[in-house]
């Protein structure tokens, strides 16, 4: 609609400006003229039926009628007594008129409008680059939005974060009733900052307190303070806090505050940069001589170990929470939120699907579960069932499946007994976590690939757990070179992997027993996003050659071990590369059951999982029944909320 009516203002405009034009230079009629002589010559020779005449100063009009009914205009000098006298003789009637007057203001009226035109348009031009928050000249003015109650969140809308939520509620709580904590000296924090991983609800738990402290609540980005123009990040800054102060006591919650909070001294700009002004107003502000009673600054970021000391400190920012993944408590909470109001089939288990997704966030569930509806609706289902669930589990960690793809029988034997290695090792290591689903369909731009899921969320990670899972990534490339002879790019991922998990043990986890408990490095590394932007070399020439060789012989022994597993049970991957080449994927009861057929002591496993998912089923279909008798479900979070 603004854009319509900017539109409809304009053109108004543009009309109005056509019009005055036209007022103040009025277009010349068309008239028929003829000269003078022409007009005396028609008098003579008895055309003229009637003469009209206007006088002026220094010349007269004459309208002139013919005896045919055509009308002429002629313009003629005063006093032509000749004229008069013919026009007596002919006895053409001669009728005078006064001359047209026009009063004074009617001539300075077009002036006068054009000229307020022009001050009322220039006016307008000001008004539309100052006003707003993206206008032009407003662009060292504070971007952050007065969020409303149309935008309401509470705590019940939150799930997966009871300790986060625990930190935020005294803050609530102090601004519902301060005198309770003023009574006996304690003082509000200034700041909170929550950090953690991409997606686990950081700005959602932001929502949150605006929705519980019925305070106002400022929302902007880190990005959104600095600009091309030298100053405008301080101006905004310092613009915020008076927006603050009047609406105190209030919250200003600053999104991805590592844009604008970076250490400084780090920039190109050194440390004169705009970021570094706009950072030193922003630590004025929140602890300087000005004080901000009743401001709360509530900050998000992945990124901590990038933003500067100062900005940390208490008295800034006197608590940092930690919002990390959620265990599988919290994940079985978050996916009740978000299947609320939603049709679910009666074999769906939302505990069997919080054990399938160990690491993923609030945002990955929700992804989950908008997926499931999708492939249900997709498949004309009426329901989200168990299936649509599991199948959108693989969608979000590799992808969408590629059935279309045409590969050659090769290729097909090929994959399948990479995959079957990787199976394989991961069944018979003992430090490897169970196998859900093997499958040669290609996903994304994997090949295949071999899902495997702990039975519960894990913290920590021993030696043997790492090796093993190193010699399981290498099992796809043994498996080929001792069936086929041949290895192939395929393994060109699980190489890389397992070369870094090796490397990683040795240079950051101490667990070289060549070069004992030491790390080699000093890295800058991003916390929660798991990528290195740079590692000083603080070891010499010698240690990094011992590193290599470590290194090489931690891979050379995984490979042996891989090796020497794969040859002992040689007819279990013929029978599972078969059975993949046949129907290209394996779920973890039928490859149990290829297992057992060749191993007496893998039997009493394949019978307790047939047993807990004949369990799991009868528990989900009572879990359903139940819920259809209360008529509504007893979930009290919310549904269909985003996660950061």
């Amino acid at each position: 609609m603004k854009i319509f009516r900017n539109v409809a203002i304009y053109l108004l405009i543009i009309l109005l400006a056509v019009l005055l034009i036209k007022w103040a230079n009025p277009p010349d009629e068309p008239d028929k003229s003829l000269t003078y002589t022409e007009f005396t010559q028609s008098v003579e020779a008895g055309k003229v039926r009637e003469v009209s005449v206007v006088i002026n100063n220094n010349y007269n009009v004459y309208t002139v009628t013919m005896n045919d009914g055509r009308t002429y205009s002629v313009v003629g000098e005063t006093g032509d007594q000749t004229l008069v006298d013919t026009l007596k003789t002919k006895n053409v009637p001669v009728v005078f008129n006064p001359p047209a007057t026009t009063p004074w203001w009617a001539n300075v009226l077009p002036t006068v409008l054009m000229f307020l035109f022009i001050i009322g348009l220039f006016f307008y031009m000001m008004q539309q680059t100052q006003g707003g928050g993206s206008k032009v000249m407003q662009f060292g003015k504070s971007r952050a939005r007065l969020v409303t109650d149309e935008t309401k969140y509470t705590f019940k809308d939150v799930a997966g974060a009871d300790e986060v939520k625990e930190e935020l509620e005294e803050i609530v709580e102090f601004l519902k009733s301060p005198r309770k904590f003023t009574e006996i000296g304690a003082k509000i924090p200034k700041g909170v900052l929550l950090f953690g991983p991409p997606g686990t609800g950081k700005t959602l738990l932001a929502k949150a307190v605006s929705g519980e402290a019925g305070v106002p609540f400022f929302s902007i980005s880190g990005s959104d303070f600095v600009e091309m123009f030298v100053g405008v990040g301080a101006s905004r800054v310092r613009d915020l806090f008076e927006q603050a102060k009047k609406n105190s006591p209030c919250i200003v919650f600053i999104d991805e505050i590592d844009a604008v909070g970076r250490h400084r001294g780090a920039g190109l700009g050194g440390g004169h940069d705009e970021r570094e002004q706009t950072l030193n107003q922003l630590l004025v502000e929140m602890d300087g001589f000005n004080g901000n009673e009743g401001i709360i600054i509530i900050a998000a970021t992945n990124r901590p170990d990038i933003l500067d000391p100062a900005l940390l400190r208490p008295g800034r920012f006197d608590r940092q929470v930690v919002v990390n993944v959620p265990d599988i408590k919290g994940r079985e909470d978050i996916l009740n939120v978000h299947v609320k109001g939603k049709p679910l089939a009666d074999d769906v288990n939302l505990e069997v699907l919080a054990r399938r997704t160990p690491g993923f966030t609030g945002a990955d569930l929700a992804n989950l579960v908008n997926e499931a509806a999708l492939l249900s609706a997709r498949r004309n289902e009426k329901k989200i069932t168990m299936k649509a669930m599991e199948d959108s589990i693989e969608r979000v960690i590799a992808g969408p499946e590629k059935k279309s793809r045409v590969i050659s029988d090769f290729e097909k034997k090929l994959v399948s007994y990479h995959e079957a290695g990787h199976a394989l090792l991961g069944e018979y290591l003992p430090h490897t976590d169970p196998l859900h689903k093997v499958s040669i369909i290609p996903r994304g731009r994997a090949g295949g690939y071999t899902l495997l899921l702990p039975k519960e969320d894990r913290n920590y990670m021993t030696k043997s757990q790492l090796l093993d899972q190193v010699t399981m990534l290498l099992g796809g490339r043994v498996a080929e070179a001792l069936v086929l002879k041949e290895i192939s790019t395929g393994a060109s991922n699980d190489l890389e992997r397992a070369t870094g998990i090796v490397r990683k043990m040795i240079t950051e986890l101490g667990m070289s027993e060549e070069l004992g408990p030491v790390t080699f490095g000093h890295k800058e590394e991003q916390v929660f996003l798991g990528k290195d932007i740079a590692r000083d070399r603080n070891y010499s020439e010698s240690v990094a050659q011992a590193i290599d060789n470590e290194v090489r012989r931690i891979i050379d022994e995984s490979y042996q071990k891989a090796q020497d597993i794969i040859i002992e049970k040689m007819d279990i991957l013929h029978a599972i590369a078969e059975a993949l080449m046949q129907n290209e994927t394996l779920e973890a009861e039928g490859f149990l059951e290829i297992i057992a057929r060749f191993d007496e002591t893998r039997k009493q496993d394949l019978l307790e999982l047939k047993k807990n998912n004949g369990e799991k089923a009868v528990q989900a279909a009572e879990s359903q029944d139940q819920v259809s008798k209360n008529g509504q479900d007893e979930i009290k979070t919310a549904e269909n909320l985003s996660y950061e």
